[in-house]
C-alpha cells in the first residue's frame, strides 16, 4: 500500500433541510490501496459522509479533497473518472435492460469507441467474476448480482475509489463472504482503493485494513480493528457490539477468570489462543 492520499475530508457541520446536524467534527485521510470501513448503526451518518467523499453533498462546512483538489471546484465529470458511489440498493443504481447496456452506459457517455466500450465491458465484468453475463436481463439477476453489476459499472468508468454502502446488505451469509471476498480481490490484486459503510461487525476484522466508528454523526474512534474494538460495554455506548468471537473470549477472560493473553477478532486468532491457554494449563 503506497503513502499517497486520496481522498482528505474534514467537515465541521452538515445539516439537513430541517436543520438537523447529520454529521459534524469528521476529519479522515484515505490512502491509495486502503480497504475502509465506516462502521455504524442506522442513523449514525454513514451515507451522508460518503455522499461528501463522492461530491454528491456539497453544502457542507468543511472540505473534502479528492488527490489534492477541492471537490467542491471539481466538475461531476472530474470527479466521476476517479471516484463513484455504490447505492445500499442496487434497484436505485441499476436502469438498462441488460447486464452489457447497463455497465457500458458510462464508457458510452465518457466518449470511448465501441471497441475501447466493449473493452472495459468485459474486463469490469471479468474482475467481478460476471463473465458470460453480458447479455443477461438485469431483471433475471439475483440480489447479489445486481450488486456486482453496479460495481463493474463503475470499474468500466476506470473508477480507482470505489465507495460502497452496505455492500453485504440483503445477502444470505454466503452472499456476504462472496462479495467481502470480491472486494478483497479489487483491492488486493486491482488495486483499488476501498471505503466502505456498514455496521457487519463481524466482517470487518477479515478484511479491513482500518476502521472508523462513526455514532450519531461523529466520528469517536479509529484504528485497525484490533485497536478499534476494545470492551462489549463500549461498543454497546454507540449501538454495536464486538465481533462474536471477541465477546466470546472477553467474557471467558473477564467473567470466568480465563487467563487469555489477548482478545482475539477472528475464528483463526481465538483458535490459536485456546490452544496456548490449553497448552499452559496442562
Amino acid at each position: 500500500m503506497e503513502n499517497i492520499l486520496r481522498l482528505s475530508v474534514k467537515v465541521d457541520s452538515f445539516k439537513y433541510a430541517d436543520g438537523t446536524e447529520a454529521i459534524s467534527k469528521i476529519n479522515i485521510g484515505i490512502q491509495k490501496g486502503e480497504f475502509v470501513g465506516i462502521l455504524g448503526s442506522n442513523g449514525s451518518g454513514k451515507t451522508t459522509l460518503l455522499k461528501i467523499m463522492d461530491g454528491l453533498l456539497k453544502n457542507f462546512d468543511g472540505q473534502a479533497f479528492l488527490d489534492g483538489s477541492d471537490i467542491a471546484r471539481l466538475s461531476p465529470k472530474e470527479i466521476y473518472k476517479k471516484v463513484g458511489l455504490v447505492f445500499q440498493n442496487p434497484d436505485d443504481q441499476l436502469f438498462a435492460a441488460t447486464v452489457f447496456e447497463d455497465v457500458a452506459f458510462g464508457p458510452i457517455n465518457m466518449g470511448f469507441s465501441e471497441s475501447e466500450v466493449i473493452s472495459r465491458v468485459k474486463n469490469a465484468l471479468s474482475a467481478v467474476e460476471m463473465d458470460g453475463y453480458s447479455k443477461k436481463s438485469i431483471h433475471n439477476l439475483s440480489f447479489g448480482q445486481k450488486k456486482r453489476v453496479c460495481i463493474a459499472g463503475l470499474l468500466a468508468m476506470g473508477h480507482e475509489i470505489l465507495l460502497l454502502d452496505e455492500p453485504t446488505a440483503g445477502l444470505d451469509p454466503m452472499g456476504e463472504y462472496k462479495m467481502m471476498n470480491l472486494l478483497t480481490k479489487l483491492n488486493k490484486d486491482n488495486g483499488v482503493t476501498i471505503v466502505m459503510a456498514t455496521h457487519s461487525v463481524d466482517l470487518v476484522p477479515l478484511f479491513l485494513d482500518r476502521l472508523y466508528i462513526l455514532s450519531k454523526g461523529r466520528i469517536i474512534r479509529g484504528g485497525v480493528p484490533e485497536e478499534v474494538f476494545t470492551v462489549p460495554e463500549d461498543m454497546a455506548n454507540v449501538k454495536l457490539r464486538l465481533p462474536q468471537i471477541a465477546e466470546l473470549i472477553y467474557r471467558l477472560k473477564h467473567e470466568d477468570n480465563l487467563s487469555f493473553g489477548r482478545i482475539p477478532l477472528t475464528i483463526g486468532e481465538a483458535r490459536r489462543e485456546i490452544v496456548k491457554f490449553a497448552g499452559e494449563r496442562r
